[in-house]
């Protein structure tokens, strides 16, 4: 796993932003912030990835392919929106399968971004109720699956007055040990 905190620096989104000199991100650090993450290789992974699944309750899946190709005339408009700071009220998990990209979370209290790159193998949780964003690395690709515990389903809601009061989000605080 590659976490480090984000640069914030203008400049493409896909770009690897980090910090000079480095600042790396603990596998403790996420794990204070409820980030889950597991290296599951893609050799045979079916097995060990269905019993996580099991064991967190993800009854469904489906499967995401982002490339220019895939989405076509939407594809800058795609990657500019999975790039807006947003929370769900459900846990975002992915398991990548091929290519690679970007997830920032939020860390709380201090706001500061942390990106986490992730390659085929990783298993990534994302809270719900936590900050956070997506996007593609230079490689403008990545294929994953989405798990689920309930439907598929992925609604985003980006950050403002409202989210801040958001039931999920005051519970992810909570359990982060932040006051709301």
């Amino acid at each position: 796993m590659r976490a480090y905190y984000y640069d914030n620096l203008p400049g493409d989104q896909r770009a690897p932003h980090q910090c000079d000199p480095p600042r790396p991100v603990s596998g403790e650090t996420l794990e204070k912030l409820n980030v889950k993450f597991w290296r599951i290789e893609l050799d045979g992974y079916e097995d060990k990835l269905n019993a996580v699944a099991k064991e967190r309750g993800y009854k469904n899946r489906d499967l995401i392919n982002v490339t220019k190709e895939g989405l076509g005339e939407l594809y800058e408009q795609k990657i500019k929106g999975f790039f807006e700071e947003h929370m769900h009220e459900d846990e975002e998990i992915r398991y990548i399968l091929s290519g690679s990209g970007y997830f920032d979370v939020r860390e709380s209290p201090s706001d500061e971004w942390i990106r986490i790159g992730v390659d085929p193998g990783d298993l990534l949780v994302i809270p719900a109720g936590i900050y956070h964003r997506f996007t593609l690395d230079e490689n403008n690709a990545i294929k994953a699956l989405r798990l689920f515990q309930d439907e598929p389903k992925w609604i985003p809601y980006n950050r403002n007055a409202e989210t801040e009061v958001n039931p999920h989000r005051l519970e992810y605080l909570k359990v982060v040990g932040v006051s709301a």
